[in-house]
């Protein structure tokens, strides 16, 4: 019951329910993740702290940043639940905001960008 606890609250925030839908893009550094939510460095690795610990997401350090993936499903549950907001987050116009944001960003996105 602790662990079915601990993977429903890592959703339990529209930013982290954001950071789902933007990671279904592939892997983004947290660099990515800030100018897509347009949120501080602190509070997007606050929300991703929340997510790896439910096991929605996986990260991997490179350099000072952070960089990461949606986690695979470790059960049924998890895969339902994912199946789910992947249907339903792009339908959300703060989901489509942010994406559009993304793409953007990624489109401007040089090498020096991750690397301060």
């Amino acid at each position: 019951m602790e662990q079915l606890a601990l993977k429903l609250k890592g959703l339990g925030d529209p930013t982290r329910l954001r950071v789902i839908r933007l990671l279904d893009h592939g892997e983004l550094c947290v660099c990515d993740l800030m100018a897509a939510l347009d949120l501080p460095q602190s509070t997007v690795s606050r929300h991703m702290s929340f997510l790896r610990n439910g096991g929605w997401v996986n990260g991997r350090r490179k350099g000072k940043w952070v960089y990461y993936t949606l986690a695979a499903p470790s059960d049924a549950l998890q895969s339902e639940v994912l199946e789910i907001l992947r249907r339903r987050l792009p339908d959300l116009e703060q989901a489509r905001r942010d994406h559009e944001r993304l793409m953007t960003h990624l489109a401007n996105k040089t090498e020096e960008t991750c690397s301060n």
